[in-house]
């Protein structure tokens, strides 16, 4: 249920929020690894949630771009 209210969000942004939001979720995957890394990462099943956050939001950005 969240992964469908979190792609209709996704479907509201610009192309613009979009691309921020992608680069928000790398950076959050950049720290999430060095923490994994380090050994201070507590939920590393959240690494794979971002990983697809990330891919859903580049999904629906490339959509929006062949609609236009």
């Amino acid at each position: 249920m969240k992964s469908k209210q979190r792609i209709s969000d996704l479907r509201a942004m610009s192309d613009d929020q979009l691309n921020d939001e992608v680069l928000k979720l790398k950076k959050e995957q950049f720290n999430m690894r060095f923490q994994r890394a380090t050994g201070q990462l507590e939920n590393t099943s959240q690494v794979r949630v971002v990983r697809r956050d990330i891919a859903r939001a580049k999904t629906i950005a490339a959509q929006k771009r062949t609609e236009k």
